[in-house]
């Protein structure tokens, strides 16, 4: 963030002399406007309607493609931020552009369009030169060798390649997309690089999704010693990315959003071009994890999510009928392999209803807004779905844990971060808490929700300070102060259970006992000289 604030602005005017310039650059024939009357909804395929918004913004984007300095930006604030000419993300939509131009369907009407051809090759040209000589391409700062920006990057440029294979078009480009691929890919999958593969590793949803796109890009360029590395990088990744207590590491903590949204659609993609089957286990132990996160609504409209525990974004609730553009719809293809993952995604009845609905609407579709324009929506969309059936899907949703039994309590530990994620069910209710060291300073720990059976979701904490449920220490100079919160803080914790008359301390995650009701949890805020203590016993 202090890189974007510094960047963004005044600042950004120099960088672009240390951009590469195109000689006698001409100007680029504009795009034409969509005909009028189009979109028409009914002619959409139902898996195909998210391509339906990018197809009305796809002349004004392609025309804010800069045809003088510098040449081939793909200006207009589109999409990511900071929008400036050394941002390779901001590039992204060429994958957009070769997929509309390469695919014939009877409502695309740019299919083979010149001009959009030329722009695309003039986004191609700037995309290209902000490469670095190692392979990277940077995304918050000039020269930058990002991670993000490179892991992406390679997918969206190897479908595109794809897409100039399928059309035949722009040979020399090809050539030189070939070539930029392979160079991406080395510096990706090299094991001594510390921005991919950093220690501790961090980052988990731009890593496979670098991996994913490096799988994609060794199926178009074979390399026998190049997939080798791959493999040993998804072993990596199944060794080091995914927490002991089930969630993948974004950075360092869990995050809802970044998990379900990215990262799993993300290795979905991986799966699907590897088959490899530690993706399966990895996908197996984050389902079991989730449903400890997702609260029920009894009504059955969709969850609540325990997001208060996030690393890094606030993710509030899913409904159980999600219509495109659906961010999660790739990571359903885990859903045979792991039939309890199935609770978390629309049905493939309710689906079909949405998509039905939408054809039938009779309003214009709606331009999609700057910004929230990710191209990740359309570049899944080839791949197709495996959504659960209704029936498998409220079989799958009475297996969670909490809906299924009555009385336990569990302790999920991650001993290297120091964190423990602590649930508990009774018959009358469902209590989720968080202790230990805080991964970021978002995350709010203590005791974070509760959840009653026929009521649902009784308290809810959030990331701010007061949408908490946690303890105020007043201030002893003022009798009413707000004192200091102690779920902003690093709370130690003990957690007791009595079985048979003894108790014992739960010391190991996966500590379960279900024949007796009484928890005493003794939590206090370290670094404190007086700790305060809190018990709760029920």
């Amino acid at each position: 963030m202090k890189r974007r604030s510094v960047l963004i602005g005044a600042a950004a005017a120099p960088l672009f002399a240390s951009l590469p310039l195109r000689a006698n650059a001409a100007s680029l024939p504009p795009l034409a406007s969509l005909p009028a009357g189009l979109p028409d909804r009914g002619l959409f395929a139902p898996g195909e309607q998210r391509f339906a918004g990018y197809l009305v913004i796809l002349a004004p984007m392609a025309n804010d493609i800069v045809d003088t300095t510098p040449y081939g930006f793909m200006g207009g604030g589109w999409w990511r931020t900071p929008a400036q000419p050394f941002n390779a993300r901001v590039q992204e939509h060429v994958f957009t552009l070769s997929w509309f131009y390469a695919n014939r369907r009877t409502w695309n009407p740019y299919h083979r369009d010149p001009a959009l051809l030329g722009r695309l090759d003039a986004a191609l040209e700037h995309y290209l030169n902000l490469q670095n000589p190692d392979g990277s391409w940077p995304e918050y700062e000039p020269a930058e060798r990002g991670k993000a920006s490179s892991g992406f990057g390679l997918g969206y440029l190897a479908k595109t390649l794809a897409n100039l294979r399928q059309a035949n078009a722009l040979p020399s480009r090809r050539t030189q997309l070939e070539g930029a691929l392979r160079k991406g890919v080395d510096w990706y999958l090299d094991p001594a690089n510390s921005v991919v593969w950093d220690d501790p590793f961090k980052y988990t949803n731009q890593a496979v999704a670098g991996v994913a796109g490096s799988a994609l890009t060794l199926r178009l360029l074979p390399d026998l010693a190049r997939w080798q590395r791959l493999k040993e990088r998804i072993r990596f990744v199944a060794k080091w990315s995914q927490s002991p207590a089930g969630f993948f590491y974004d950075p360092r903590g869990m995050d809802i959003n970044y998990n379900f949204e990215v990262m799993l659609p993300e290795m979905a993609e991986l799966y699907l071009l590897t088959r490899n089957p530690l993706l399966v286990s990895m996908t197996r132990r984050f389902s079991e994890w989730f449903g400890y996160n997702l609260l029920r609504e009894p009504d059955g409209s969709g969850w609540l999510t325990y997001y208060a525990v996030s690393d890094r974004t606030a993710t509030a609730y899913y409904d159980d009928a999600i219509p495109d553009p659906d961010r999660t719809i790739l990571g359903s293809h885990f859903v045979p392999a792991v039939p309890d993952l199935g609770a978390f995604f629309t049905s493939r009845e309710d689906k079909a209803a949405l998509r039905k609905a939408w054809a039938e609407d009779p309003a214009p579709v709606p331009a999609l807004a700057r910004q929230d324009t990710s191209p990740r929506i359309i570049a899944h969309a080839p791949y197709g779905e495996a959504l659960p059936t209704r029936a498998s899907k409220q079989t799958a949703i009475a297996r969670i844990p909490y809906l299924h039994k009555d009385d336990f309590t569990e302790l999920r530990r991650d001993e290297i971060e120091n964190q423990d994620y602590l649930y508990v069910r009774r018959p009358g209710y469902y209590v989720g808490a968080f202790f230990g060291t805080r991964p970021g300073s978002s995350v709010r720990a203590g005791t974070g929700f509760l959840w009653h059976p026929a009521a649902g979701t009784l308290i809810h904490a959030q990331q701010t300070s007061t949408g908490c449920w946690g303890t105020v220490r007043l201030h002893v100079s003022t009798l009413f102060g707000t004192g200091s919160h102690d779920l902003a803080e690093a709370l130690g914790a003990l957690v007791h259970q009595r079985v048979g008359g003894k108790r014992r301390v739960l010391v190991q995650a996966g500590d379960r006992v279900v024949d007796d009701n009484e928890v005493t949890l003794r939590h206090h805020a370290v670094g404190f000289q007086a700790a305060q203590e809190v018990q709760q016993r029920q």
